[in-house]
């Protein structure tokens, strides 16, 4: 799993990180569960893609199902689900944005 990039990540990736690559990873990420054809995952891009472009952490899409285990470890129940992760770790999510500004609540915790 590459988490390097910055910013927001147009692709859902079918090639998920495991639970213990997220555990492992330094500082802020961002993790959005959803599917390519969710509709309520394309109606939030646009408010996702906002905010995240000018995001200064790693945005990993990660392309959920039934089943899926990573889905399952954070209790994903509705797409998309945007997960705000440091060191690995939950600080805060957000359910089913359609405004940036519900996207920007998400990075309220973020502490320098």
């Amino acid at each position: 799993m590459n988490a390097s990039a910055l910013g927001f990540n147009p692709i859902y990736s079918d090639d998920n990180p495991t639970l213990d690559e997220i555990n492992r990873l330094d500082g802020y990420a961002c993790l959005e569960f959803g599917a390519p054809w969710c509709g309520h995952c394309v109606a939030a891009e646009l408010a996702i893609e906002t905010v995240l472009s000018a995001a200064q952490i790693p945005h990993i899409k990660v392309y959920d199902g039934k089943g899926l285990p990573l889905g399952r470890a954070f209790k994903i129940k509705l797409w998309p689900t945007l997960v705000l992760l440091k060191n690995g770790k939950e600080v805060a999510r957000v359910v089913r944005p359609t405004l940036a500004e519900q996207v920007n609540e998400l990075f309220a915790s973020i502490t320098v």
